[in-house]
């Protein structure tokens, strides 16, 4: 068979040659160091603890603690949730007092969608890490996903032009919202969050995010006070487990962990309360029995899937385009045979142990 493919193209090759054509060099992938790899010979210890403070806490004895737009043109993706910044702002550039401000916003904001910031895309990944990320927080490092040959600070999202396996694993099912909160089995999950694409297709894969201040606002006060009561069991074991049946016991760079965490946690700097559960992570509700707690997750589940008016969507067709997230589902909706290359990363500082 090789020897049938090797005399076709020399044979297309004098083809051109005689016409007069040149073959068109095929462009190298600009950002080919940023690929994945599952293999790795980190072997990490456990996370311990550390003290965090949300820059945001500056901003508010900011007497200005929105001059970082003063520049900027914004959109408000929804009334109340959710803000585009189109122009006016390089990510790259802010200084400290700004980046305490823009902390603050997303706070207030839930997500914000940040337009024309090739340059932070095209920044070093140093910088990204050590110098964006690790204002905000500890740097984490993901415990089994791919990461760049050098960088396993960033987390990779993935898919190759022709589709993957975890796509086609929802031919099957009715939806292919999967709402998480990034690696909530963490005892310090993150906190401010950034994500970007190196390279996506025009159309689809939009991410959509879910307003759990207001999805815990909606329910009745005598409800919210007995979820106020409860905690919730999150765990990375599954999450392990099907690493290690994609990619090989060789992709684990830490061991899975499982941590207890309130139902419903106050935020650090808006003070706000919020829902805290997730069909990714939240296994069990503790001291109920298994019944009882599958029916409140469940309800609660539903609850934030359905709740289309306290969510916003990000489209990201529009090259240049950073996220600041919170929790959120990525949209499988490539089923259609959207053909494409969708390569990103995320910087994912910790924070705080949620609390009420």
């Amino acid at each position: 068979m090789s020897t049938i493919v090797t005399q076709t193209a020399e044979a297309a090759v004098a083809k051109l040659s005689l016409s007069g054509e040149s073959k068109p060099a095929e462009q190298p992938y600009k950002f080919q160091r940023f690929l994945p790899e599952w293999t790795t010979l980190l072997n990490l210890p456990p996370l311990e603890p550390f003290e965090h403070i949300d820059p945001g806490h500056k901003a508010l004895k900011d007497p200005q603690p929105r001059s970082f737009l003063d520049s900027a043109k914004l959109q408000s993706v929804t009334p109340n949730f959710g803000t585009e910044i189109q122009d006016g702002v390089d990510l790259t550039k802010l200084d400290a007092r700004e980046r305490a401000q823009i902390a603050l916003f997303v706070a207030q904001r839930g997500f914000v969608v940040l337009r024309n910031q090739q340059n932070f895309i095209e920044a070093e990944p140093e910088w990204q890490i050590n110098d964006w990320g690790a204002f905000f927080g500890r740097i984490h490092i993901h415990p089994v996903s791919g990461q760049p040959k050098d960088y396993p600070q960033l987390h990779l999202v993935w898919r190759e032009a022709t589709g993957t396996s975890d796509e086609r694993a929802y031919d099957n099912k009715l939806s292919t919202t999967t709402v998480h909160s990034d690696v909530s089995y963490e005892a310090q999950p993150p906190g401010l969050t950034t994500l970007f694409l190196y390279d996506t297709p025009e159309d689809g894969g939009d991410t959509l995010f879910i307003d759990q201040v207001e999805a815990y606002k909606r329910l009745s006060p005598s409800f919210c006070e007995y979820l106020e009561t409860l905690q919730v069991e999150h765990s990375g074991v599954e999450q392990y487990e099907r690493a290690v049946k994609a990619h090989g016991i060789d992709t684990i760079k830490r061991q899975p962990v499982k941590n207890v965490h309130p139902l419903v946690r106050r935020h650090p700097v808006t003070g706000e309360k919020a829902l805290y559960v997730n069909p990714g992570f939240s296994r069990r509700i503790i001291g109920l029995k298994q019944e009882e707690s599958d029916a409140i997750l469940n309800l609660l589940y539903d609850h934030i899937s359905k709740g289309h008016d306290f969510q916003g969507r990000a489209r990201w067709g529009t090259p240049g385009t950073v996220v600041l997230v919170t929790a959120h589902s990525a949209l499988v909706d490539w089923n259609s045979g959207i053909v494409g290359r969708r390569h990103g990363a995320r910087v994912t500082p910790q924070a705080e142990r949620p609390f009420l």
